[in-house]
């Protein structure tokens, strides 16, 4: 069961402006991972359930966070029918992440008021998902829609809240674009929690680029 309401993911996400998503077979790297990213201030995780048994690897990560991290909000994503999001909310996932838009998961994760963010590539598609009940929307592929888009459909509907994931950089050029466009948070991958930092088991340089990032945001935010 979720520890979060989506009122409370919600303002964490609007807060803090970052959500880091990652995905590691290896529960052990996958703990050093999320420490590594509490410390540097993170309060949020997505994890990308993209691997066999990714369900037993998020059951042992949000164990460990509810036991040792308090404050951090674990989520899922890359979520694709209602079933997923059931099973991941059954072990206490606190927001459901969709590479797309599916009633289905809308209405599952709106049963037990969990927050779900679907990804989104059009204005009736993100009305659509308002009309479900979201509040957030992952705008993917942000790369190829970009800041632009973003500040296009925010000028008559200034209430959208958008999250974009893909084509989102820790360089302060790039999250100045975003923000600037009105986003309500980023969703960062590969580009925070590099291969080369995995390969290295470099946590204590991700520590020091999750919070140099959030530095960076909060300064665009203010």
């Amino acid at each position: 069961m979720a520890q979060y309401s989506r009122i409370e993911v919600v303002k964490v996400m609007q807060e803090t402006g970052m959500v880091p998503l990652f995905y590691h077979s290896d529960i052990e790297l996958g703990k050093k991972v999320l420490k590594a990213c509490y410390d540097g201030g993170a309060r949020l995780m997505e994890f990308t359930a993209r691997g066999d048994f990714a369900f037993e690897v998020f059951s042992e990560l949000n164990k460990f966070a509810i036991k040792e991290l308090p404050g951090m909000i674990m989520g899922v994503g890359s979520i694709t029918d209602a079933g997923a999001a059931s099973m991941f909310m059954q072990m206490g996932a606190n927001f459901i992440v969709t590479p797309s838009l599916r009633e289905d998961i809308a209405i599952v994760c709106n049963r037990r008021k969990v927050l779900w963010s679907p990804g989104c590539g059009s204005l009736t598609e993100i009305n659509k998902a308002e009309e479900l009940g979201c509040e957030v929307v992952k705008l993917f592929p942000g790369s190829t829609y970009g800041p632009g888009f973003v500040k296009a459909i925010r000028g008559p509907q200034p209430w959208t809240s958008v999250m974009p994931t893909g084509g989102v950089s820790t360089e302060e050029s790039n999250l100045k674009g975003w923000f600037d466009a009105g986003v309500t948070c980023v969703g960062m991958g590969s580009k925070l929690i590099s291969k080369t930092i995995l390969e290295k088991k470099d946590y204590k340089g991700l520590e020091e680029l999750v919070k140099n990032t959030l530095e960076i945001i909060q300064r665009l935010k203010a």
